[in-house]
């Protein structure tokens, strides 16, 4: 018996979307790198000696950020320049993250080899999505971005919770189960150019007992406890080769794609995922309002007016604020129901994995504006280190060209972002007028937050 018209499409159904592309491990360099004993190491080694000087400037430096190398590292180099990575190389940044190493090197002097616990596993994501806003709004409340001696706390507290995991959990449990960065890298590299792939077919002869997953004697199983035969998102993977290394059939390749392509394919979506998509995507429309002309004053009076403490006024908007996308998605998914013949939830877990391609434009919009308006401070504050003036100017690039990278930028991240849902709702649903209805109501999510971020831009005060 034939489908309802207007029924959903099963995606387990579906054959791949991701048409595949060059094995990048056909490169002699590249594939030497990855099987390499040093790799990654030799990239993990310089990236924990800078991580090492950040920490100890952010506490022991100057406490006035724009002296500080720590502080202009971290907000004005690395994190601008995150999002970039997570685009060209995937999870790469985990692959080399000082935080994997810390908890490797845990585990191998007192780990105790116990299962991850079962509430870990079903609700990690939740976890992640929770410490993300609270780390958001700490820094509103705190001003952690703009204290050294704040993001030094933060790094201490992340480190701790990184040796308690590697003492008691198995492999990277942080990593996969409770690092909000990890979330972020994963959540983003769904847009990414690169993705590790396994061949079923030679997986279906293999004798090895899952080499790849479980290790070998002299290579570690994968860290983020994945399977490569069953892996279909780049989120899973960190790029650390391990996998590479063990499996005794060669059956892995590492495989460039069209970015954005996973994102309308996503084979099996989960709410948690979406709404962390969506939380991002809130985490920078508050971030961007905080910085909007006369902010400040407004939370003052507001809370004079209602006799409220400012932090309360602050709480109640920072809720409203990141729940506002979640609310759009679930008014869409309801509007459209009644033709596609979804449910809501459906809807809400399907769609927010096309909104990534904006909340990634967003927040580049956010961050370059940082880095080219301040950007001059990591260059005099790091040559200070070394006895060294350095006279450049704290801002790389001036208001006008600020304003047009950021709207640039989200004018790119509208259009992937519709094409994105475009092509998402053109394979969930087979009836025209249920494609209609999903791509009227799920684009207008879209163009709706585009235009709040504009106009949020469009106000933001000095630089």
């Amino acid at each position: 018996m034939n489908a309802p018209q207007n029924a959903p499409v099963d995606p387990s159904g579906d054959a791949p979307t991701n048409a595949p592309g060059r094995d990048l491990l056909r490169l002699r360099p590249v594939a030497r790198l990855a099987r390499s004993r040093w790799y990654p190491g030799v990239f993990r080694a310089p990236v924990a000696a800078v991580f090492g000087l950040v920490a100890y400037e952010l506490l022991r430096g100057p406490q006035r950020a724009s002296l500080n190398a720590g502080s202009a590292l971290m907000w004005l180099v690395w994190w601008p320049a995150l999002p970039l990575v997570f685009l060209v190389a995937g999870r790469f940044w985990c692959a080399v993250c000082p935080f994997g190493m810390i908890s490797d090197l845990v585990h191998r002097i007192v780990g105790v080899e116990g299962r991850v616990p079962r509430v870990l596993r079903a609700y990690g994501v939740w976890v992640i999505d929770v410490e993300f806003l609270a780390i958001t709004w700490a820094d509103h409340v705190w001003g952690i971005v703009d204290s050294p001696w704040g993001s030094g706390v933060l790094l201490l507290l992340l480190t701790s919770s990184v040796i308690a995991s590697g003492a008691f959990l198995p492999r990277r449990s942080f990593c996969r189960y409770l690092c909000f960065l990890g979330g972020l890298c994963g959540n983003y590299a769904r847009a990414g150019m690169v993705q590790l792939q396994a061949d079923p077919r030679v997986c279906a002869t293999c004798t090895s007992r899952a080499a790849c997953h479980h290790g070998t004697a002299t290579v570690e199983g994968c860290p983020l406890f994945a399977f490569p035969r069953t892996l279909d998102t780049a989120a899973g993977c960190s790029l650390c080769a391990r996998c590479l290394r063990s499996c005794p059939d060669g059956a892995i390749s590492l495989r460039t794609r069209a970015p954005l392509s996973e994102l309308w394919s996503v084979r099996r979506p989960r709410l948690e995922e979406s709404v962390l998509a969506m939380a991002i995507m809130g985490v920078v429309l508050v971030q961007n309002l905080g910085e909007v002309r006369g902010w400040r004053p407004w939370l003052a009076s507001t809370g004079a007016a209602l006799s409220w403490p400012v932090l309360a006024v602050f709480t109640v908007v920072f809720v409203v604020t990141v729940a506002a996308p979640v609310g759009l998605l679930v008014a869409a998914s309801a509007a459209a129901s009644r033709w596609t013949g979804g449910s809501v939830r459906d809807g809400v877990t399907r769609f927010g994995y096309t909104l990534i391609p904006l909340d990634i434009a967003a927040f580049l919009a956010h961050t370059q504006a940082d880095a080219l308006g301040q950007g001059g401070r990591a260059v005099v504050s790091v040559a200070r280190l070394v006895g060294v003036h350095a006279g450049v100017a704290p801002a790389l690039a001036g208001p006008g060209t600020i304003r047009t990278v950021q709207w640039s930028l989200i004018a790119v991240g509208t259009v992937a972002a519709f094409v994105t849902t475009w092509r998402a709702v053109g394979r969930r649903y087979h009836r025209p007028a249920a494609r209609r209805a999903g791509r009227l109501a799920h684009g207008g999510v879209v163009v709706a937050l585009a235009l709040v971020n504009v106009l949020l831009f469009a106000v933001r005060g000095g630089a």
